[in-house]
């Protein structure tokens, strides 16, 4: 019983965290789950992106236009920083309010990007209209995608307002491209648009007339500030969309809160966001009924708000399906684990730590010899995947099983995370180090060793043949020597690592 309940407390903070230690699931059965979970909404955020690089000298002119520094702060915090539950949701909201260091020509875009990573992070646990008015305001994602210095019509030079903004802003951080029922599926089972492009055009003209604010070459400081409204570059025409209309010669600050207000208040954000926060949380493929109930949350937090984000990460993480024991044969729960985490949770696991504390893990982003990911590296507005991806030519894709992390599952990339897999277990990347104590007092035992990283990684999911195979294959090392001892407990990580039942 206590196995099996450990499993269970095991697999919940593979969803509210990156790792599940043996001090961690303890507090879990400590507090149990809302409580520990009322614990970390109110855990202070450790030192930010922008301060830490900063503190680190970074802030020089070297790195004007390079992300020196950005990489080691954005590891740190994932694989360091003890608010659990805020940096997994950080790196949820990272691949939905998606901005990419490709994308970012500007002067200190390395702190650019460090102080957007702040931006989710202060906003993770407040509400959806709060953190959407932060990501449209902040140095990152005005320069992304193109708000910063968007400019109004101008007749003469047939000048138009660039319309990127407004057009992701809707298709991907609010509603998307189809109206939606409660539940997520098309609204009266018929796919129809949610807006038109003369939406697109109105929502452009209020997005006009924000640039940076006191932007320097000599200081990176303007990167942590909201942007500034220019009045006179404003379009302070009338402007409809959603079925709203902002009246002529509204002004810009309380044009941007009316819109951003509409946006909010659409029917379609609650199972949007909602879905794709399961996705990125508990699985691939919610049911309709779960992405219901999480909306009910987004609409209505039991006091009469909308869009509170703890409300709506608790209806996430604490939903019957969230919580049930996998079930042998159902092919429709549960998920891909994307690298990036399952790299953070094997650091996390094993005590990772930063001797320098400089974290020089690098960027990780190449699919061939690394993870194919890193943060705030996707190669599109996109994200590394999309939230509706369904794997063509398979079993997944007959059944119409959404699986978003197979977009970028290959041949190679299965191939490198066995390889790098290997490399880093044995060889921390940068000047990284390990602890493998708790496991070397197992080494003598291939089989007990075996069961300790079953639950540890896997919250005991592995199969009986799965951890017979590789009890066997790590047996064969011998352990008469420390270095034996060490090589066994590696080989054994590494094979837990690369498992079917570990990956899915």
């Amino acid at each position: 019983f206590r196995r099996v309940l450990f499993r269970s407390f095991a697999r919940g903070r593979f969803q509210a965290s990156f790792a599940a230690t043996d001090a961690e699931i303890a507090r879990v059965q400590s507090l149990g789950y809302s409580a520990w979970l009322d614990e970390q909404f109110t855990l202070p955020r450790s030192l930010g992106h922008f301060d830490w690089m900063r503190d680190n000298s970074y802030a020089v002119a070297a790195n004007l236009n390079s992300f020196a520094g950005t990489d080691n702060t954005l590891w740190r915090k994932l694989i360091s920083s003890p608010d659990l539950l805020r940096q997994r949701v950080t790196l949820a909201l990272s691949e939905i309010f998606v901005i990419s260091m490709a994308g970012l020509p500007i002067a200190w875009r390395g702190f650019v990007a460090a102080a957007y990573m702040d931006v989710l992070e202060a906003n993770a646990f407040v509400s959806y209209r709060a953190l959407l008015e932060a990501v449209t305001l902040s140095t990152g994602m005005g320069t992304y995608l193109n708000m910063r210095g968007n400019q109004k019509e101008n007749a003469k030079t047939g000048r138009l307002p660039d319309e990127n903004y407004a057009r992701e802003v809707l298709q991907l951080f609010s509603i998307g491209l189809v109206e939606l029922a409660a539940d997520g599926s098309p609204r009266n089972g018929v796919a129809t648009d949610t807006y038109s492009q003369d939406t697109v055009t109105g929502l452009a003209r209020v997005f006009t007339g924000w640039d940076f604010d006191s932007f320097s070459r000599d200081d990176p400081a303007w990167a942590q500030k909201p942007m500034l409204l220019n009045a006179a570059r404003h379009s302070d025409g009338a402007k409809t969309f959603l079925g709203s209309t902002i009246p002529d010669g509204t002004d810009g600050r309380t044009a941007l809160g009316l819109a951003l207000d509409a946006i909010s208040a659409h029917p379609n954000v609650g199972p949007f966001i909602g879905r794709q926060l399961i996705q990125r949380l508990v699985c691939s493929n919610p049911s309709a009924a779960y992405v219901g109930r999480v909306a009910a949350a987004f609409n209505n937090n039991g006091a009469g708000l909308r869009g509170d984000l703890k409300t709506v990460l608790k209806a996430v993480l604490l939903d019957s399906e969230a919580r049930a024991a996998p079930i042998s044969g159902d092919n429709t729960r549960g998920k891909l684990r994307e690298p990036m985490q399952r790299f953070v949770q094997w650091a996390r696991s094993f005590g990772l730590s930063s001797p320098t504390g400089l974290w020089n893990v690098g960027n990780l982003s190449d699919p061939a010899t690394r993870l194919g990911q890193s943060p705030l590296r996707s190669p599109s507005v996109f994200n590394f995947y999309r939230p509706g991806y369904v794997p063509p030519n398979s079993p997944l894709g007959s059944a119409g099983i959404t699986a978003p992390e197979f977009q970028i599952t290959n041949e190679s990339t299965v191939v490198a995370w066995a390889n790098f897999a290997q490399t880093f277990v044995a060889d921390p990347p940068g000047e990284t180090i390990v602890n493998y104590n708790a496991e070397l007092a197992l080494a003598s035992d291939a089989n007990a060793l075996v069961r300790r990283l079953n639950l540890l990684l896997a919250a005991d999911t592995l199969s009986v043949t799965t951890q017979a195979s590789i009890a066997s294959a790590v047996a064969s090392i011998s352990v008469a020597t420390d270095a034996g001892k060490l090589n066994r407990v590696r080989a054994a990580i590494h094979l837990v690592l690369c498992a079917p039942e570990y990956l899915v």
